[in-house]
């Protein structure tokens, strides 16, 4: 009995010692580069996330991948293979997140995007059901720009995007919400993030005489075919995507972007939703947090998508703790099948149901229409 008492101590030791792990959240979000005013809202949003999670302390392992994709997979693979997180956050944009995919299934880790594209979730195979993401997918937001369009008598629209996956995957979900409503697109052009000109794209705009142009682009990087297109005088409706939606794109794009129509999360016109609006008060909650720290009229909707991923990791944490503890695979397993299983999380953006082909979880509550009037966001009801 002598020999094995030391044993049992030793045991029951490290039994507690396991039950008190806390849970590592690796984040890599672009707080430097042509997506910055997207990550930074995101990473001062990471410091207002809770600090313990059914009462078990939580880690936040913040990385830059400076809106580089290559950078966006080291951190990744130096998050699961150096800090044993349980749990990827990120990345910004579109192309990273897609790239991050391989390495957060192969390591079996669940991932929080807070980039748009539906295809970082879409179609569902056996590397994406590691994979959940908190913004709204693009045909949701193409299908409201369509709508608008359409009840605003617009019968012909050019598209210029980005040149990458954002720009793409909103060119072709544009498309088929277009054609819906009976709009023809006369021109669709390309540029990429860090071009300085799209004069030869703004021309070729402008020769097709389109009724309204759609700029898919994110950032400040947006406002640029925007800004072009009204030094040529076109005097058409401009809509934006959900992915200008900050004070920094109002703040490069200027008197350029007056009156121009984009569809965002309720959380950008929080305080002017009716009282009834089932994301008001959740939204309010994030506004309230991020203004208390950051100033008012600091907060953006790219925040939003962080605290709303940190809401369902606070869904699920707890659920998964009930079946394994942080550090091991069968707690990253548990958490995979918790955040699947999330149902009626109330977020800044939307209300969160999730389910095993649909790793978004937002319905129409997530968007609403917005105007650009006097350099602040209007509410179009």
């Amino acid at each position: 009995m002598k020999f094995f008492k030391p044993l049992l101590i030793a045991a029951l030791c490290a039994t507690a010692l396991s039950a008190w792990a806390d849970v590592n959240v690796g984040v890599t979000i672009s707080a430097t580069g042509p997506a910055a005013s997207l990550g930074i809202p995101e990473k001062n949003t990471i410091s207002l996330m809770p600090k313990t999670i059914g009462g078990q302390k939580i880690n936040y392992i913040v990385l830059d991948d400076a809106s580089d994709t290559t950078a966006a997979v080291n951190n990744t693979r130096k998050l699961i293979a150096e800090n044993k997180v349980d749990v990827i956050l990120g990345s910004t944009t579109t192309p990273a997140s897609l790239a991050m995919i391989d390495v957060a299934s192969e390591a079996q880790t669940p991932m929080i995007s807070v980039a748009a594209s539906a295809r970082i979730i879409e179609p569902m195979d056996a590397k994406k059901k590691w994979v959940f993401k908190t913004p709204q997918n693009d045909i949701m937001m193409s299908l409201a720009i369509a709508e608008h369009m359409a009840a605003n008598g617009v019968k012909s629209v050019a598209f210029i995007g980005f040149s990458d996956a954002y720009g793409e995957g909103w060119s072709q979900e544009f498309a088929k919400a277009a054609e819906l409503k009976k709009i023809k697109v006369v021109a669709n052009e390309r540029y990429a993030r860090t071009d300085t000109s799209v004069t030869g794209q703004a021309l070729k705009i402008m020769a097709s005489k389109p009724d309204a142009v759609l700029v898919a682009g994110s950032g400040t990087p947006a406002a640029l075919p925007q800004k072009t297109l009204k030094e040529r005088g076109y005097t058409g409706k401009m809509y934006q995507t959900h992915g200008v939606a900050n004070a920094d794109f109002l703040r490069v794009g200027g008197k350029d972007v007056e009156g121009t129509f984009l569809p965002a999360g309720p959380v950008l016109v929080a305080d002017q939703l009716p009282a009834g609006h089932p994301v008001k008060k959740s939204a309010l909650a994030y506004v309230a947090a991020y203004e208390a720290a950051y100033g008012k009229g600091s907060v953006s909707t790219f925040g939003a998508h962080a605290w709303d991923a940190g809401l369902l990791m606070s869904s699920a944490v707890p659920v998964a703790l009930k079946k394994a503890q942080p550090g091991t695979p069968e707690f990253r397993a548990a958490l995979r099948d918790a955040l699947e299983q999330t149902k009626d999380v109330a977020g800044a953006h939307g209300v969160f149901t999730m389910s095993a082909s649909d790793h978004l979880g937002l319905d129409q509550r997530a968007r609403v229409m917005v105007k650009i009037e006097n350099g602040a966001w209007k509410f179009q009801p």
